[in-house]
This record gives structure tokens, C-alpha cells and sequence, in this order.
């Protein structure tokens, strides 16, 4: 794979995938990897892009539940298929499969904006704008961090950086696509939504390997969308056990209105 490849973004890779007869196949780029897995955010992007192409006219996004079921080695084919197509909802099911293996499954919960008495707000705390922060990454561990994590641009609001045995599990920082093509629309939101590491990893002393297992996003709004694509993203560790760590995450745009809120299950190897 050329380096020219491998610095693709979101919207190129989504903009390439196929038909292929039964699905949609979507090229990989090496610079997209995380170890000899995809980038999740990627995989759950592609999925919710794929449902968009095999059925027209829908609602806005409103929930994504995704299964990392196994590692995606080799390309995958992303399969939709509808589960119901309501008045005001519709659940579509995303298959991502590599040949006869399933290695993950999105299912998509799309839903029609109504009149509604109710509204609550929720806010995150102030914080300096992106460029008055740290990069997330000091130059020197660059060649240490995926290579997923190249895509973005990631600056440290507060909380710690993996395995600086920090007290807490907890991580707040802005981030956005590098590349400026991917940072608008719903996809690309999704997308970025997995691009912290696992809010368990600024309590390490040394290294270990973690692997999300699950992962479900909610949506608040029905067009997603920022200033100059920056996301405020926190993700919190609730509880640890057992080798399994759970962790809530929370995005917020610029002006900080919650977006969206996720709850993730994430295997620790530590």
C-alpha cells in the first residue's frame, strides 16, 4: 500500500466503496490499521454509509450499536439489511464480513424529528480553544501511537495520557480529521467517535493490549456539525474487573452542546 494511501481520508475511503453484488467493499488503507485490526470508528462509519447507499430516503441517525466481532485483516464487504421500516423509525442491520467470517455487525437506528415538549441541555465544562492545547501525542511518541491515530488531529484538554499511572481513567480532548473533506456529515461524526484510546489506559504503568468489544453511540442532533470540524470528545472509566473495563463517553461541538453520548465494553489484557 503507498503512502499516498495511506494518508486517504474518511470521505475518499467511503467515496471508493463498490458494490459488490452482496455488499459494499471498502479498501483499508495501511494508515488506517490499529495493529492487524481496522480502526473501529472506521469500520462503524463505513457501516452507517453503506446503509445510506442501500436505502434511500432516510431519517437522521439517531443510535449505533456496534459488535467488534472480530479482527478486519483484508478488506471488508459492509452487507445492509433492513429490519423495519416504521412511521417514525427505521433499524437497519450492517454486516461486515471478510469472505464467510463476520467481523462485525453495525445496527443502525435511524428516526424522523418530531414536535416534542421536552428539552434538556447539557454542557461541558469551559476549556481553552484546540490550538491553546497540547497535542495529545508529544513528538517524541509519535512512532509509538497507531497509525489511525495520524488521521486526526487530537489536542489534551485534561486527563491523562495512556500509561502515565494516572489516578483516574479519564480523558478530555478536542480532536477533528486532518483531513478537512471528512469532517462533515453524520459518517464522519461516527467516525471519529472511537478515536480516543480506552479511558482505562492513562491508569497503566506499562504496556498491554486493549480491544473495544462493543460500542453504542447515541445522536442527538439530526445533522451533526461543528466549527472547523473540531469535536470536544470525553471518555470517562466507570468500573474495572475482571479484565473488562466500561467506560461513557460524551461529544460535544464547538460551543459545547452535547451531541452525542456512547457507552463502551473494553477488553484490558493488564
Amino acid at each position: 500500500m503507498s503512502d499516498i494511501a495511506g494518508e486517504l481520508g474518511f470521505a475518499e475511503i467511503s467515496k471508493t466503496m463498490q458494490s459488490d453484488g452482496s455488499g459494499y467493499r471498502a479498501v483499508i488503507p495501511d494508515g488506517w490499521r490499529q495493529g492487524r485490526t481496522c480502526y473501529g470508528g472506521l469500520t462503524a462509519g463505513l457501516a452507517v454509509d453503506a446503509a445510506h447507499r442501500e436505502f434511500a430516503d432516510l431519517p437522521p441517525l439517531r443510535s449505533v450499536n456496534v459488535n467488534f466481532v472480530g479482527p478486519v485483516t483484508e478488506d471488508p464487504v459492509f452487507t445492509p439489511n433492513l429490519l423495519r421500516r416504521g412511521r417514525n423509525v427505521t433499524m437497519i442491520d450492517v454486516v461486515a464480513a471478510i469472505g464467510d467470517d463476520i467481523v462485525g455487525t453495525v445496527t443502525c437506528a435511524f428516526g424522523t424529528a418530531r414536535e416534542s415538549d421536552l428539552l434538556a441541555e447539557f454542557n461541558a465544562p469551559p476549556a481553552p480553544p484546540p490550538h491553546d492545547c497540547p497535542p495529545f501525542t508529544p513528538p517524541q511518541m509519535e512512532a509509538f501511537v497507531p497509525g489511525f491515530f495520524h488521521r486526526f488531529e487530537t489536542q489534551l484538554i485534561e486527563g491523562g495520557r495512556p500509561m502515565s499511572g494516572a489516578k483516574d481513567g479519564y480523558i478530555r480532548a478536542w480532536s477533528r480529521h486532518k483531513d478537512a473533506a471528512s469532517r462533515e456529515g453524520t459518517s464522519s461524526f461516527v467516525t471519529l467517535s472511537d478515536v480516543l484510546p480506552p479511558a482505562a489506559m492513562p491508569m497503566f504503568r506499562k504496556m498491554g493490549p486493549v480491544s473495544s468489544m462493543t460500542f453504542l453511540l447515541n445522536i442527538l442532533d439530526d445533522a451533526p456539525a461543528t466549527k472547523e470540524g473540531w469535536w470536544q470528545v470525553e471518555t470517562c472509566q466507570t468500573a474495572a474487573r475482571g479484565g473488562y473495563s466500561t467506560q461513557l463517553m460524551r461529544f460535544f461541538d464547538y460551543e459545547g452542546r452535547l451531541v452525542g453520548e456512547g457507552l463502551q465494553s473494553v477488553t484490558i489484557f493488564i
